[in-house]
């Protein structure tokens, strides 16, 4: 067997224990969550400690029921976000498969991936509506730069910023799943979006490491660059502005101080390390690749 018909094998063989995992461990979120208890504003959306003010003298000085307000609306935004990019996640596998032989392994966990992905995105749009949000978007040219990227990504650029996007959320969503301050039916929500995006993240994962097998330099730094680039849109439109009127803040003081907080910075460059590690171990970390990471705080 030639090295490159073992490599398929293997891939193969990996896309099929994830299609069985699936098949044993997936969830309905329509009757998992409880979407009927009232909620309670004694509860937060999101762990006080990733809050984009915690440690900021305004932090500080804030209520507890504002500090809950915003853990709240910084919650509905990063689903909101979320589902934003599934929504082009989506768009980007099924360009991916377009005709490509249904019988295959990969054809069929693409499918049951986007069949996760929608039922994700109603259930973070649910979740959102009930942590009492507004309907958070990213910024128009945002927007506009996600609908370029949906339709020209191909390959370890769409799959690359597919992971980075999977496990910064992960990060974030382990430690709310576990955190008894959080409303209960935001942990669940967290516990259903891990459980099923740790299949995802192994795929990408896959499929990164297998389109970049033998690629040359060119396509190497721009793919890096490219993936760089859409990452730190994603990152940075996961709290809208617009989360700190809700709380009752004065939105300038917010914003800047929320962009100030080594705090918030440090959480996310040390819960990103493995994923860095990753990108430099496939070639996706280049120098200029870097410059767009550490201005998203990822590194």
């Amino acid at each position: 067997m030639t090295s490159t018909a073992a490599r398929e094998e293997s891939e193969h063989a990996t896309t099929q224990r994830l299609l069985e995992s699936s098949a044993t461990l997936s969830y309905d979120p329509a009757t998992e969550v409880d979407w009927d208890t009232p909620l309670d504003t004694g509860d937060h959306g999101a762990s006080p400690e990733w809050s984009t003010l915690y440690g900021t003298s305004y932090w500080d000085e804030m209520t507890d029921e504002q500090r809950r307000e915003l853990t709240r609306q910084e919650a509905a935004s990063v689903a909101s976000t979320g589902i934003w990019f599934e929504m082009i996640l989506q768009q980007m596998m099924l360009r991916d498969f377009y005709a490509k032989d249904p019988t295959d392994p990969d054809f069929q966990w693409a499918l049951t991936e986007i069949a996760d992905e929608c039922r994700h995105s109603i259930m973070f749009a649910r979740g959102a509506e009930k942590l009492r949000a507004p309907a958070y978007r990213p910024k128009r040219h945002v927007v506009e730069l996600g609908r370029a990227f949906k339709t020209i990504a191909a390959g370890e650029t769409a799959y690359a910023a597919i992971l980075v996007a999977e496990e910064v959320l992960d990060v974030m969503q382990r430690d709310w799943m576990r955190d008894e301050r959080i409303a209960p039916f935001v942990r669940t929500i967290n516990n259903i979006h891990v459980i099923e995006e740790s299949r995802h993240m192994k795929f990408a994962r896959e499929e990164v490491r297998e389109r970049m097998a033998g690629t040359g330099w060119l396509r190497r730094q721009v793919g890096a660059v490219v993936t760089a680039i859409a990452s730190y849109f994603i990152v940075t439109s996961m709290v809208n502005d617009k989360v700190y009127e809700r709380a009752g803040l004065d939105k300038s003081r917010a914003l800047r101080e929320a962009r100030a907080n080594e705090h918030h910075k440090s959480q996310m460059r040390s819960s990103c390390s493995g994923l860095m590690d990753f990108l430099a171990s496939v070639g996706l970390l280049t120098k200029p690749a870097q410059f767009f990471y550490k201005r998203a705080n990822l590194l």
